[in-house]
């Protein structure tokens, strides 16, 4: 459980988040690009994005490359990761709640296939979710566990930590 790949572990009952923040965090902007996309309005445009005041930007085609790229991203975690990351978003759905930790990560276990990606794609709300799970986890708990690598000291940096004034 000493993985440095992950930036901050957070701790629920005996239970710990174990997903990578900056990979949520990354899953999360992307969701909410997908999320804005609208059904074709305009199914036979050929002109220039500019002619358009860039509105096809934000219609959904098959081939859109954000919805391409959160799939990856979902698919390029391993299983456990993936789980919890279903679980998060039930979270902050309100299927349960953050003290049922244990239970949301359970059922994601035994929910869990090869269609994973798909399914939390399938959320309509996806990013808001997990911005929410990961919000009633922190709520819910006493302590957050935070582990990063020690940072060199800059010229500039202050030994207290305090911002430097002049």
């Amino acid at each position: 459980m000493n993985d440095p790949r992950k930036s901050r572990t957070s701790s629920v009952g005996d239970a710990e988040l174990e997903i990578d923040l900056g990979k949520v965090s990354e899953i999360i902007q992307k969701a909410r690009m997908f999320d804005v996309k609208e059904e074709l309005s305009d199914p036979q445009s050929g002109s220039n994005a500019t002619d358009d005041d860039m509105r096809d930007i934000l219609e959904d085609t098959a081939d859109d490359p954000t919805l391409q790229e959160l799939l990856e991203m979902i698919r390029s975690l391993d299983v456990d990761e993936q789980i919890r990351l279903v679980a998060l978003a039930w979270i902050g759905r309100g299927t349960f709640e953050a003290a049922e930790w244990n239970d949301a990560v359970a059922q994601a276990r035994a929910a869990h296939n090869t269609h994973t990606a798909e399914y939390l794609i399938g959320l309509p709300l996806l990013g808001d979710y997990l911005e929410g799970g990961l919000a009633a986890l922190q709520d819910a708990q006493d302590t957050v566990v935070i582990r990063r690598k020690p940072r060199s000291k800059s010229k500039g940096a202050v030994a207290s930590g305090a911002p430097k004034t002049e």
